[in-house]
């Protein structure tokens, strides 16, 4: 039977994984496969660390390159993690003609043009499905099952540690400082979880997705990001007050020839599907044109949820090496091109102020709103002693977000208004 040569560099978590995989379910992927996949390599930082798996000592270096000139090796696995080491490991073994499996989101996002650029010069496949969404098949589908779909838009939960976040704050009423406490004693949140609650690692994700959607791959300066640190457990309450939860969202959309890509703390609608993914799970609602809406749900990371998306990628490589193909990864093309200004993308708003409670103050905030063309929609005003500090919510109707910069610029300068505003994005998913 046909033998392909694997090489592993990076054995963490998910390299334990997939190595630990590929040796159990060696007889399934064999009749599945009708070939053989042996790891011939393996690259680590220490050869004395643990990793709970049994690995022969013959198969392991430190030093990555060895991967690179090991003619056994024709698919190599990056799970470094790193970004510059990465990178050259992964132009390197594209030079050698070994295709390439990596689940480094934060390294596409950043570095796919180049990638995929000596991908299409030197012919071989780079294939990333781990990149996004951990076991949720969700790069396969937008490159292939939805190959003949304008994709209108993509609405996605796409990282565990700051939905696990926003549940906790929700179900338990904590504050932001407890709910990733207890996820950082949980295991789901890292010792410095700053990708994840400031919107990075959402990001990334967002930029792979659009970019595979639309066929260019998307600028990071150009997406709008902001994570969940300020949010409070006071948001949480008046949002479901008001019918809604909220979650870190990554919203692509598509509209004459432009499209927007922006992850930010975002008001969903109850009663909609993703407002009840819970937890570490992560969800991600497509729609083209052809197929209407689908949805996609699961594990968004961990060991076996990754694996299981790396091993489907090495099936693919197999494949590849059978069959040379002419979709390497990434199709680009020229239907899309332009990125929407953030002060151009229109959304309806939260916007929570506290102010003194005596007559005229809605007034005056109504007033700067009526000015720049805003419309309210709807006021929530807790019970306040006349006189005293109080809350004001207030639901705004469609505007740019020029314009609501301009309003909260103005409504912050009145003296009424003890606290700079907090504003939270609304999205209706139509």
């Amino acid at each position: 039977m046909q033998q392909f040569g694997i090489g592993l560099a990076g054995m963490g978590n998910v390299g334990a994984g997939v190595f630990k995989h590929l040796t159990l379910n060696r007889a399934l992927l064999r009749e599945r496969l009708g070939y053989e996949m042996a790891v011939q390599r393996i690259a680590v930082r220490d050869l004395g660390r643990d990793r709970g798996v049994e690995v022969p000592s013959h198969l392991l270096t430190t030093n990555w390159r060895e991967l690179l000139e090991d003619p056994a090796i024709q698919i190599v696995v990056e799970l470094m993690g790193q970004k510059q080491e990465s990178l050259d490991f992964i132009l390197g073994a594209i030079e050698r003609k070994k295709i390439v499996v990596t689940g480094n989101k934060a390294l596409l996002a950043e570095h796919g043009k180049e990638i995929f650029e000596a991908a299409f010069s030197h012919k071989v496949p780079v294939f990333f499905e781990a990149a996004v969404g951990g076991g949720i098949p969700i790069i396969k589908a937008i490159r292939e099952a939805f190959v003949a779909n304008h994709i209108q838009s993509i609405h996605g939960i796409v990282n565990g540690t700051s939905n696990y976040i926003l549940t906790r704050m929700t179900e338990a009423g904590l504050g932001f400082a407890e709910a990733l406490q207890e996820a950082q004693a949980a295991g789901y949140a890292e010792a410095d979880p700053a990708l994840d609650v400031n919107g990075g690692d959402a990001a990334h994700k967002a930029i792979i997705l659009a970019s595979l959607a639309y066929g260019f791959w998307v600028p990071p300066e150009k997406v709008f990001v902001e994570g969940i640190e300020h949010l409070t457990a006071n948001d949480i309450c008046f949002a479901r007050q008001l019918g809604y939860r909220i979650k870190l969202l990554a919203i692509i959309k598509a509209e004459s020839g432009e499209i927007e890509v922006r992850v930010h703390p975002t008001l969903i609608p109850e009663k909609h599907v993703l407002a009840s993914v819970n937890g570490v799970f992560n969800a991600m609602a497509v729609k083209g044109d052809i197929v209407g809406e689908s949805l996609f749900y699961g594990r968004g990371a961990g060991q076996d949820a990754t694996t299981s998306a790396v091993l489907s990628d090495l099936a693919e490589a197999a494949d590849a090496l059978v069959s040379p193909r002419r979709n390497l990864g990434f199709m680009p093309h020229g239907l899309y091109g332009t990125c929407k200004p953030m002060d151009q993308i229109i959304s309806e708003y939260y916007l929570r102020l506290t102010v003194d409670d005596r007559p005229g103050v809605i007034a005056q905030i109504a007033g700067i709103l009526g000015e720049l063309q805003i419309g309210i929609s709807s006021i929530l005003q807790p019970e306040a002693a006349e006189g005293e500090i109080a809350s004001l919510v207030l639901m705004i109707h469609r505007a740019t977000n020029a314009q609501i910069a301009a309003a909260l610029a103005k409504i912050s300068a009145l003296s009424c208004v003890k606290k700079a505003p907090r504003m939270i994005r609304v999205e209706h998913f139509s």
